[in-house]
């Protein structure tokens, strides 16, 4: 597999298509949860990806959340290939990606509760009571880079 780190203006028309389809695959169907994917973050994120043969795999994204705060936000953390560490990679590859393009301090994300000793093994702790979002409870979690 490739890993890529690209803005949204790098991102080529077949990768912005294939990321758009893998979320819609992850979050949407298999989710069974509609919601609205395009939300305008995108064009501000950094795509942390890993490809092979036109596919991706594994999939985040990163944003300021809080630019005087050195605050980012990773989301959208996806992976097709289920328990081969690719997702552990990801996430670890997004935390970097934050320190080093963002230049930020601290990241948080808004975790689906089921996830959350996924994201405890990168280091986050849950930071928030639970919540609702789109019909699926979630808590905020956060890491110090």
């Amino acid at each position: 597999m490739k890993f890529m780190i690209k803005t949204f203006q790098e991102l080529t028309t077949e990768e912005l298509y294939e990321i758009l389809k893998v979320r819609a695959e992850v979050f949407v169907v298999e989710q069974n949860c509609v919601y609205q994917d395009l939300d305008e973050k995108d064009k501000n994120s950094i795509h942390v990806f890993f490809e092979k043969d036109g596919k991706i795999h594994a999939y985040l994204r990163i944003f300021m959340k809080n630019p005087e705060e050195k605050l980012a936000q990773i989301g959208r953390v996806l992976t097709t290939a289920r328990g081969t560490g690719v997702g552990i990679r990801i996430l670890r590859e997004g935390l970097a990606a934050a320190k080093e393009y963002l230049k930020a301090r601290e990241v948080c994300i808004e975790a689906q509760c089921y996830a959350v000793g996924f994201y405890e093994k990168a280091g986050f702790r849950v930071t928030s009571d639970e919540f609702m979002e789109d019909g699926i409870p979630h808590v905020e979690m956060r890491t110090l880079l």
